[in-house]
């Protein structure tokens, strides 16, 4: 483990990419325990964050290599844990692992770096150890303005129809849309967003040059040329359950809100909406059918403070800056809405059936006879009435059927 003697002893140097002059080595050991950590260390471990922050990379990597029992004195330490991690440390090889990235094209990220997105420093202990990542984009720069679109693997036509909608209008809007790159709403948001000539950005649970799903192969591949993708595991590591449930917390703190579009009860789409909740993002669902069980996890979250929207644009007025609004919506205007409140009284005074004459219209619209004859020689300009010797009726046709004389719908 001669890389572990390159850190040097003590060195609790934090912030890799803030070095000043005559601290590069200070900051390439940090980048190489850091890396090595991501080896030794399973994400989202707020132990081992506890260690991380309190002692630093380099010093932490010491204690876990040391044999002087100082490793003992980190809280929460059992000899059957730091015995694990001591096998994990003596097959760690940081320099091998940043060679490996860098041959798919890819680099890792340490806290501090430029391209480091803020954002995750609000999961506190939990926060990355590092990123991965495979793309050209500048990771920080597209973190500000994503939104993350997640959902069921096994999804109907609705939900892989609603998450490409959604997909393809955040694109649209300038919006980068973030997603794990598994089957189902996953898949679809990101084919969406890609489909538009958007920018999408994949979450891993394994490392960023394993390609999984082994389906999602191609996929994966394009969001590597065209896009981002960024995991806390490093090269060749593969996913596990766990992996993909703690994976969820990078995509919810990474991203402005998150969109769920179906889920069931048990679902890691609601682990991602229940995170971005606690970190206060913007939480929001595409609602289902009632009788879906696939729709019933997001109908709870509607029960709750997330918010139902139902296109990119309602996503977009919630996440977006002011002036960010969403379309007006209501109904088609009927004929009926364009009368004037007097001439749709005399029009509600129309029998359904038969011939009336001027004095009943006028007394069931409580207008003059003058005032109703007026009234109903406009409505007959209209095509709503007709007259038939001293009476008049409804016109039959579709203009003046009941739904457009009563306004409904």
């Amino acid at each position: 483990m001669e890389w572990v003697e390159q850190t040097g002893q003590g060195e609790g140097a934090e912030e890799a990419g803030r070095t000043g002059p005559g601290q590069e080595g200070r900051g390439e050991r940090v980048r190489l325990a850091r890396v090595a950590l991501t080896r030794i260390l399973e994400p989202g471990d707020e132990r081992a964050g506890r260690w991380l922050r309190e002692a630093g990379p380099v010093e932490l990597i010491r204690r876990l290599t040391a044999r002087d029992g100082s490793a003992e004195e980190l809280p929460g330490m059992t000899a059957t844990r730091l015995g694990g991690y001591r096998l994990r440390a003596a097959a760690a090889e940081p320099e091998r692992d940043l060679a490996a990235v860098a041959a798919v094209g890819g680099r890792f990220l340490c806290p501090g770096d430029q391209e480091w997105p803020g954002q995750l420093d609000d999961l506190g202990d939990a926060r990355p150890i590092g990123l991965w990542v495979r793309g050209g984009p500048d990771l920080r720069l597209w973190a500000l303005r994503s939104v993350a679109v997640v959902g069921a693997r096994a999804c109907t036509p609705y939900g892989a129809h609603m998450a490409a909608s959604l997909g393809a209008g955040l694109a649209e809007r300038g919006w980068v849309v973030v997603s794990g790159a598994a089957f189902g709403v996953d898949g679809a948001a990101h084919r969406g967003a890609l489909a538009a000539g958007g920018a999408t950005m994949a979450v891993l649970a394994c490392g960023v040059d394993v390609a999984y799903p082994r389906g999602h192969t191609e996929l994966i591949g394009r969001m590597a040329e065209q896009g981002l993708v960024i995991g806390e595991l490093p090269p060749a590591a593969h996913p596990t359950r766990s992996r993909f449930i703690l994976r969820n917390r990078v995509i919810a703190a990474l991203t402005r809100g998150t969109v769920v579009v179906e889920a069931e009860y048990r679902s890691g789409s609601l682990v991602t909406a229940r995170s971005a909740q606690r970190l206060g993002r913007f939480t929001m669902g595409v609602p289902g059918p009632a009788t879906s069980g696939l729709s019933a996890g997001v109908h709870e979250l509607l029960r709750g403070e997330a918010v139902l929207v139902t296109d990119a644009a309602e996503v977009a007025e919630l996440v977006g800056n002011i002036g960010d609004l969403a379309p007006a919506r209501r109904g088609p205007v009927l004929p009926r809405d364009l009368l004037d409140a007097v001439t749709a009284r005399v029009l509600d005074a129309l029998p359904y059936h038969g011939i009336t004459d001027v004095r009943d219209v006028a007394r069931a619209a409580g207008t003059s006879a003058d005032e109703t004859l007026g009234r109903l020689y406009e409505l007959h300009s209209l095509g709503f009435v007709e007259r038939q010797g001293d009476g008049w009726r409804l016109t039959n046709g579709p203009t003046c059927n009941a739904d457009a004389r009563r306004g409904g719908t």
